[in-house]
């Protein structure tokens, strides 16, 4: 009987040493079950990159931990952030800082097997890129339907979640992204409530006609641009996702008084409606018949605030009287939003009350 087992024992051994060593894999990106949102460029199947705000990954994956492979492509001595969610919870930032693609293990409670894993980029596109080399764990399982709702949101630095996460680095600490948190910004928590895929087309700093530190380029000279820059030669697929509503919130920079580096005119407004008025027929000769909605900012207040509501009514009354659309354009005013984040931008709990507003303002422009 002895000599039986130990046979037994000697014919199972490889099955059960093969097991163990196939309790972690790696799964590459290109291995399916694995979801992509947001502005990526998969250009290289096998290592897509993360360009814009909030873009993400998510991965359904079963056993008590795993890792993801992250790699930042910022010059040397610079940095990245990712925000992570597991299972509906956000769990916080991991700081990219080596160099070449590294292993960040991810840890879960026990008692449960199965979990979702959502990793968004928290910085901007002009915090350069973040590469996703995989994930290793035990097992990857299918991903249910996406949403069927879309939204892509264009803006600036609210919009990125700028000076959003000052109880981790206090303001004017560290490097000006170190408070950069896109996962907690109106536009992903407002499409999150809305069950909707969403996109970010957001760049700190940016206005319509002019910047906060520029004369340009604008918005309109980088949106169709894939790393939202000035690069002309790698251009964004927009028939990749096509939205149901496009969210624009630009004008806080158009309407600063600017950083004192250049020679600034006052706020033109017949240059903004017309600069406006343009970037939305770019709009539309990509997206037809989606419904726009054009917000003014909690930025912006007293007379500037009054003013920015009159230039965005004008945009509006141009194509309801001259170029009427599939659907009429709405808009959106904000009032008695006062920022408490870092430089005058709003932070978590005024992300939170903006996406609380401009939820219901959604739903009710969408029939949603």
């Amino acid at each position: 009987m002895q000599k039986i087992n130990l046979i037994l024992f000697l014919l199972l051994f490889p099955f059960f040493f093969s097991c163990s060593k196939k309790q972690v894999q790696l799964f590459p990106p290109d291995s399916g079950n694995i979801r992509y949102e947001g502005r990526i460029d998969f250009k290289n199947q096998k290592e897509p990159v993360l360009i814009g705000s909030a873009s993400f990954v998510e991965i359904h994956f079963s056993g008590d931990s795993c890792s993801v492979l992250l790699q930042k492509q910022n010059p040397e001595g610079e940095y990245n952030f990712v925000s992570v969610e597991l299972d509906g919870e956000y769990i916080g930032r991991i700081k990219l800082e080596k160099e070449g693609m590294q292993s960040y293990p991810v840890w879960v409670s026990p008692g449960k097997e199965n979990h979702v894993l959502k990793i968004f980029k928290s910085t901007e596109a002009s915090n350069n890129t973040i590469v996703f080399g995989g994930i290793r764990c035990f097992n990857t399982m299918p991903l249910p339907p996406n949403p069927q709702r879309k939204i892509e949101f264009i803006g600036n630095s609210i919009t990125c979640g700028m000076g959003i996460d000052w109880q981790e680095i206090p303001c004017n600490t560290g490097v000006w992204y170190d408070q950069h948190n896109a996962y907690f910004a109106y536009s992903p928590q407002s499409a999150m409530a809305l069950d909707a895929q969403f996109m970010l087309s957001s760049v700190s700093g940016i206005g319509i006609y002019r910047n906060w530190n520029s004369p340009g380029p604008a918005m309109p000279e980088a949106y169709e641009n894939m790393y939202l820059d000035t690069d002309n030669s790698k251009k964004w697929d927009f028939s990749s996702s096509v939205p149901d509503l496009v969210s624009i919130c630009l004008g806080t920079n158009d309407f600063s008084d600017g950083d004192g580096s250049y020679d600034r005119l006052p706020f033109d407004s017949a240059q903004y409606v017309d600069s406006y008025i343009q970037f939305v027929k770019t709009i539309y000769s990509h997206y037809p018949e989606t419904q726009l909605c054009l917000l003014t900012s909690p930025m912006v207040s007293g007379e500037k605030a009054i003013k920015f509501e009159h230039c965005l009514t004008a945009v509006k009354n141009y194509f309801d009287e001259n170029e009427p659309a599939k659907r009429k354009i709405a808009t959106y005013f904000f009032k008695d939003l006062p920022p408490h984040g870092c430089d005058s931008h709003p932070d978590k709990d005024d992300h939170k009350k903006m996406a609380e507003l401009l939820v219901p303002f959604y739903r009710e422009v969408m029939g949603w």
